[in-house]
């Protein structure tokens, strides 16, 4: 994958100010991805992925390793395929029956779109958040412990001992440790996408996928949450999308800037934000369109 010239390393490419013109014509263009994204051992490979529902492609030829330990957010305006990129790693837009897809993703090598994977066992591997908190109606432990009683976990040290750490890991045991058999449903919005990540953790997932997890919360929530993603960073490797500038800036360790189905640039956040090379990437981040 290439880059422009090192000249243009710390400021914006005055010459790529033509890449959403580009797009608009149909005509090919050069995602500007930089060296530091390839530093580190990729835990997830994106591979000329391509994506239709129907006749319209909603993903064009994204190429990106994602780092193993860190934090990477996808970033663009509505509709610019964030989401769809995210839902496709574990592969739920399999459940549409108008969708088609070219390209690969490989998990630690493995493929995540070869004929003979088992998607349930994939999504063991990969774990998701979304938008919304949706704990199960059931209580705070057995929605902790959920993954493993499926696998057929009966041992209740080892649940107590799952449970235990993943509420921890997700900076909620202490609030709920005298409740564990209370209903998930009574907790706060803040609490219950916590137990959510906690849920998701408890797996031990090579990948964790973060769909703007605090688009419903307010702001005290939302900071826990950051603060919890900043914990969770080096024992996981997170995915996470997410439309708040601030956000991105502050919780990820990498950028992607995604417009109409497309990799604009992707670089480490500092430099996405303070010296992006592309003028489109500049006006984003800083709110000039989006």
């Amino acid at each position: 994958m290439t880059t422009n010239a090192t000249e243009h390393i710390g400021q914006p490419n005055e010459k790529a100010g033509g890449v959403f013109e580009k797009i608009a014509r149909s005509e090919a263009f050069r995602s500007e991805v930089h060296e530091s994204v390839f530093k580190d051992d990729a835990v997830l490979e994106i591979k000329n992925f391509r994506l239709w529902y129907g006749q319209k492609q909603a993903l064009h030829s994204i190429s990106m390793p994602v780092p193993r330990g860190k934090v990477t957010a996808l970033i663009g305006p509505s509709g610019c395929g964030k989401s769809t990129l995210l839902r496709s790693v574990n592969r739920l837009n399999d459940l549409v029956d108008s969708v088609r897809i070219e390209g690969d993703m490989a998990l630690n090598g493995d493929s995540i779109y070869d004929a003979g994977v088992d998607v349930i066992e994939l999504r063991k591997r990969i774990g998701m958040v979304f938008q919304k908190p949706n704990p199960f109606p059931m209580s705070i432990y057995e929605n902790v412990v959920y993954s493993l009683r499926i696998d057929g976990e009966r041992d209740k040290r080892v649940l107590d001992e799952v449970c235990e750490k993943s509420l921890r890991g997700a900076s909620l045991w202490d609030e709920v440790k005298d409740r564990l058999q209370e209903s998930a449903l009574a907790m706060s919005g803040g609490q219950q996408q916590r137990l959510c990540i906690a849920r998701a953790i408890a797996a031990e997932p090579e990948v964790l996928l973060l769909d703007e997890p605090c688009s419903a919360l307010d702001p005290i929530a939302t900071g826990r949450i950051e603060d919890l993603i900043e914990e969770l960073k080096g024992s996981y490797s997170v995915l996470i999308v997410t439309h708040n500038m601030q956000q991105a800036s502050r919780a990820s360790d990498y950028c992607a800037f995604m417009y109409l189905g497309r990799l604009i640039e992707y670089g480490a956040t500092d430099t996405i934000f303070l010296a992006p090379r592309l003028r489109e990437t500049e006006d984003y981040v800083t709110g000039r369109f989006g």
